[in-house]
């Protein structure tokens, strides 16, 4: 996937994560990674391995993976989504270090700088609680897997997140979730949509589905939930990004929609499983669905709504960002007009997402009014009908008068559109065809010409 297709962005937060890179002497720390630029993302070499020298990679050379990985699923329950200086902690001293100085002496925590000592407390308490192992087989029995940096299943567009990256993601369902991310867009919006907006997410979501795109949502109600029910309806691929564990059914009135996504498509979260969802987690998981996908598009949101969030993520991250507008005076579509006065591109179907997305001739058809019949006519034969009167006949003399012509020409464009039934011939005057006649439909007033 070329970078010119799919441009990664400045990362908002921490510092650059990678300076000059380490020796490195493992022969996997490699895996070819597509993201959306070629090769690595802001947060290191493509692919890099869970100790390698992307963010949560380390200084020193050779770490063992399935430690690391283990280390990463532990650390998933100690530390939340987003925390800059977490990933920073990981980037210097790897998941199996960064655990080791959680669960040692505490005197060895003193090298984890940037918080106060109660976080760090908090930090070590969790951290003596975590079962990564039982988490682990949790998940492996109800049809899930964790995927980390590193791993051929890894989308490598998240490390454009930086040190703000996640830890890993817990994803319950079968596809790849490498492959599905790659051609991906996100669809987000109001919890409480109109219906109207479940309207226009229902059948965006579903056109981009039947043009081989997946869509990734929240799962809430209104937009999300309207959405990820276009794509199912449609027979198409969708993911959801929890702000819970994958195992936890919230919203539950979602519960079924839930069980439909895990059987048909992905459910991704960055929280271990049984974890439930907070305030700040439902902020926090907007950077995933905005970095994972080429881009998000907004259906319906106030000025204070969490979808903003992600498009504002997505804008900053190099994304596209686009909004469908909605009525000026509903106060649920003025954030999206915000959006689309600042960089967002307006949108209102999937072939205009698409064409932004997708790749070179990738383009929206031309949009035109239907033509009528009388948009065909020449100039001159329509010169002649606007010369009829609407509601009686007109003698040949008087209708070349108006029209500005010779009775010789006007005579045959009269049989031309006699022919084509626009006018008929009374005597020897001439009329338009019934039911041709009557008020204009814009001004109400009878008009030349006919309809």
């Amino acid at each position: 996937m070329s970078a010119e297709h799919h441009p990664t962005g400045p990362r908002p937060g921490a510092p650059h994560p990678n300076g000059p890179r380490p020796a490195d002497t493992r022969a996997t720390d490699v895996h070819p990674g597509p993201g959306f630029g070629p090769g690595s993302g802001p947060g290191g070499s493509a692919g890099a391995g869970p100790g390698g020298s992307g963010p949560g990679g380390g200084r020193a050379g050779v770490r063992d993976p399935s430690a690391e990985r283990t280390a990463r699923a532990a650390l998933t329950r100690v530390l939340e989504p987003g925390d800059a200086h977490a990933g920073r902690w990981l980037r210097e001293h790897g998941a199996a270090g960064l655990l080791g100085l959680l669960t040692g002496p505490a005197s060895g925590s003193a090298v984890l700088t940037g918080v106060g000592p109660d976080r760090i407390t908090g930090y070590r308490d969790r951290a003596a609680a975590a079962d990564p192992a039982g988490d682990l087989a949790a998940t492996e029995a109800a049809g899930g897997r964790f995927v980390c940096p590193g791993d051929p299943d890894w989308p490598t567009q998240l490390d454009d997140l930086g040190d703000s990256r996640p830890i890993g993601l817990w994803v319950r369902g079968s596809p790849s979730l490498r492959a599905w991310a790659l051609r991906s867009v996100a669809v987000v919006g109001a919890r409480a949509c109109t219906p109207y907006g479940a309207h226009m997410a229902a059948g965006l979501a579903a056109g981009l589905a039947e043009r081989g795109w997946v869509v990734v949502s929240g799962a809430a109600y209104g937009i999300d939930g309207a959405a990820h029910r276009g794509v199912l309806a449609a027979g198409g691929a969708t993911a959801a990004v929890l702000a819970c564990g994958v195992d936890t059914g919230y919203p539950r009135g979602h519960d079924g929609l839930l069980r439909r996504i895990a059987g048909q498509g992905l459910l991704i979260a960055e929280l271990p499983p049984g974890s439930h969802p907070t305030r700040s987690r439902f902020v926090l998981r907007n950077r995933v669905i905005a970095a994972l996908t080429r881009g998000t598009v907004v259906v319906e949101a106030a000025h204070r709504s969490g979808s903003l969030a992600t498009a504002r993520w997505a804008g900053r991250l190099g994304r596209h960002t686009m909004g469908v507008p909605g009525p000026a005076t509903s106060a649920l579509s003025a954030g999206v007009h915000e959006l689309l006065r600042g960089e967002a591109v307006l949108v209102t179907d999937a072939a205009e997402v698409v064409e932004l997305v997708g790749d070179m001739g990738d383009l929206a058809p031309p949009r035109r009014g239907p033509v009528c019949a009388r948009d065909l006519l020449g100039p001159r034969t329509a010169r002649v009908l606007d010369a009829l009167p609407a509601g009686r006949a007109s003698p040949v003399a008087e209708v070349a008068l108006a029209a500005g012509s010779d009775t010789d020409e006007v005579i045959g464009r009269l049989y031309e559109l006699h022919s084509l039934g626009f006018v008929e011939r009374q005597g020897d005057a001439w009329q338009l065809t019934r039911g041709r006649d009557g008020p204009d439909t814009q001004s109400g007033e009878p008009r030349r010409g006919g309809a």
